[in-house]
């Protein structure tokens, strides 16, 4: 069999068996066209999916299909799931960290109240503009690529960031441009990483990778909370900031020499079979897209989760001060979201789990919302009613952790619905809910303001969570609305040469 003409033909097999079919059957499965080259295969057994490993330039042609469980990619997809773990803890790294020195930064740059929030607020401003242009560009190039790009650049920053401070003399506009550019930056980064997870993660596994990946924000929140205090008091703030940007950049480097490689190129087949995009010059049918109830229903239930999400962010703090005024800021800063890190991976296993024991992906999707929009919300309510520092801590860790159960319905829900312009939806609800997160932060100082009690803003945060499950669990759906074409019988450009090349059928008998 040939493989795009020319050369001799390399059979392919699994492991001692090069060549050979595991039924017994002499010829193999798949031919390549290059002589010499390493031998690559996949270890064939049941129809449903298999990985090949492949080089640029290459037409692969189907003959039999008899594929093994998904298994060869596995090793490689943990690695990656673990680098963008990594990946997340230095964003939220690098975003924090002014946050953590603005008392030092204010008394060593003489700024009051008024100019510190305007250094602080302009990081969100920067963050809503570049949410859905990062999506879009992600879903046509690949997310990792503009997640690595964004990462390099804003370690960059925070690492110039105290020098080029010292050297103007125009420090509140220069901080102030700086968080600014860093919202712009990091803006990016969600959508890219709905963009290449919807891509490149099974239906069945996304759930448990996106909650995965999602412990990174907690994880960067407690870790710069931590050692950048202890760097803050040792060293001064400059050491916090020269702490987060290398530590990106040394990610970076790590991720591009021992990840990314232009060798070789993991071809999941299942992909193909469930009919999962990989296809980076996939056209977004915007009118089509927009006219679907299931892409508002998602783009709304994100919107509410979002803002909600910034309003218990930065309203926690001053409500345990001011109920609690002798509690400790260790306890009540540290403990829910230290909490969410279990319920989060906890979540995304429940889903996988529950989604490979046959349950309906959207039946698992609404559930996990449930859990994390409408019950979360009944623990913020008993948070404002409760006297009790103890139960106070129990119910703002409950809540907080249950809201992760979110990265299980919604979040994921993106990819399920257009998995090739995942990264632009995300996007655009991402980018509503930093909106409208900003005006429920004001809002909620404003009913503290005026009625004087704690109880109207967790009524404020139960309210925006109703709107947005009730839309979802509504018109909330799990099929694919992206495309209505047939793989049967179709080339597939994968970018840069990747083509794979064959008829879909029903496999043949044992021989």
């Amino acid at each position: 069999m040939a493989a795009g003409g020319g050369g001799r033909n390399v059979p392919l097999g699994s492991g001692p068996r090069d060549g050979m079919r595991r039924d017994g059957g002499a010829e193999p499965y798949w031919s390549r066209r290059r002589q010499g080259d390493p031998v690559f295969g996949a270890d064939w057994d049941t129809w449903g999916s298999a990985t090949l490993l492949c080089h640029p330039g290459e037409v692969i042609q189907h003959q039999d299909l008899r594929i093994s469980p998904f298994s060869q990619l596995r090793p490689e997809s943990r690695v990656w799931t673990v680098m963008l773990l990594l990946g997340t803890c230095l964003l939220y790294c690098a975003r924090v960290t002014v946050p953590i020195c603005a008392v030092a930064l204010s008394s060593y740059f003489n700024w009051d109240k008024k100019q510190s929030g305007v250094v602080l607020s302009s990081f969100f401003w920067g963050y809503c503009l570049t949410q859905i242009i990062g999506g879009h560009i992600s879903d046509q190039i690949g997310g990792e690529k503009v997640l690595l790009l964004s990462a390099s650049a804003w370690g960059f920053l925070t690492v110039l960031t105290p020098l080029l401070t010292h050297i103007s003399s125009a420090h509140l506009v220069f901080m102030t441009s700086s968080r600014f550019l860093m919202g712009l930056l990091q803006g990016v980064y969600f959508p890219s990483l709905a963009s290449l997870l919807s891509q490149r993660v099974r239906e069945s596994e996304r759930a448990f990778t996106y909650s995965t990946v999602g412990t990174g924000s907690q994880f960067g929140t407690l870790v710069i909370g931590g050692a950048g205090s202890l760097l803050l008091d040792w060293y001064g703030w400059e050491s916090v900031f020269y702490f987060s940007g290398l530590l990106t950049l040394l990610w970076v480097y790590c991720t591009c020499k021992y990840l990314l490689s232009e060798k070789e190129l993991i071809i999941p087949i299942d992909y193909l079979t469930r009919g999962l995009s990989i296809s980076k010059q996939t056209k977004v049918p915007w009118k089509q897209l927009f006219r679907k109830a299931p892409i508002w229903a998602v783009i709304i239930a994100q919107l509410s989760t979002a803002s909600t999400f910034f309003t218990l962010l930065s309203w926690l703090p001053t409500f345990f001060k001011e109920t609690f005024p002798g509690s400790k800021g260790w306890v009540f800063n540290v403990v829910p979201w230290l909490v969410a890190i279990p319920t989060s991976l906890f979540s995304g296993f429940l889903s996988d789990h529950l989604i490979n024991q046959g349950y309906r992906t959207i039946t698992i999707r609404k559930f996990m919302q449930v859990i994390g929009s409408g019950v979360s919300s009944i623990f913020a309510l008993c948070l404002g009613q409760t006297s009790s520092f103890c139960k106070a801590i129990v119910f703002a860790s409950a809540s907080v952790g249950l809201q992760t159960f979110n990265h299980s319905g919604i979040s994921v829900n993106v990819q399920d619905l257009a998995p090739s312009c995942a990264g632009l939806l995300f996007g655009v609800a991402n980018t509503g809910g930093a909106l409208l997160g900003v005006i429920c932060v004001y809002l909620a100082g404003y009913l503290i303001e005026t009625t004087g009690s704690w109880i109207s803003v967790f009524n404020l945060v139960a309210a925006v969570n109703s709107i947005g499950l009730c839309t979802f669990l509504l018109f909330g759906e799990a099929q694919r609305v992206d495309t209505d074409s047939v793989l049967s019988g179709t080339r597939l450009c994968f970018g840069k040469g990747w083509r794979l090349q064959f008829p879909l059928q029903e496999p043949p008998g044992p021989a």
